[in-house]
């Protein structure tokens, strides 16, 4: 199998698209939703290319490499908004931040050894 060599970042965008639809979805449970509309937005945007990386990369696609940069810039988008909201204690915001931090990571780290 060709893409085995994608695995290490198959599974971070994997989880990655897990955290951001928790994340998603429980934003829209918090009192001030409008507040959180970018983070919402973001995490949707995110787990969408966590997808796409994933069918790319397990077709062993001639754009993998690229479409992994891009995840890896929105990944880290992502990040940065959620951790805004980890000091008013929304953990499932530093869950997020942190599967997108670990995704973005794995992105690079992958582009780089190809």
């Amino acid at each position: 199998m060709p893409y085995q060599k994608y695995q290490s970042c198959i599974d971070a965008c994997a989880y990655c698209l897990a955290m951001c639809n928790q994340c998603a979805d429980a934003c829209l449970e918090e009192k001030d939703v409008a507040s959180l509309k970018k983070c919402i937005r973001l995490d949707r945007e995110c787990a969408a290319m966590c997808r796409s990386s994933i069918d790319i990369m397990t077709l062993d696609g001639e754009y993998a490499e690229a479409l992994c940069q891009l995840c890896a810039d929105i990944c880290t988008a992502c990040a940065e908004e959620c951790e805004k909201h980890v000091k008013m204690g929304m953990e499932h915001c530093r869950l997020c931040a942190e599967a997108c931090r670990l995704c973005a990571e794995e992105c690079l780290r992958m582009e780089e050894a190809l």
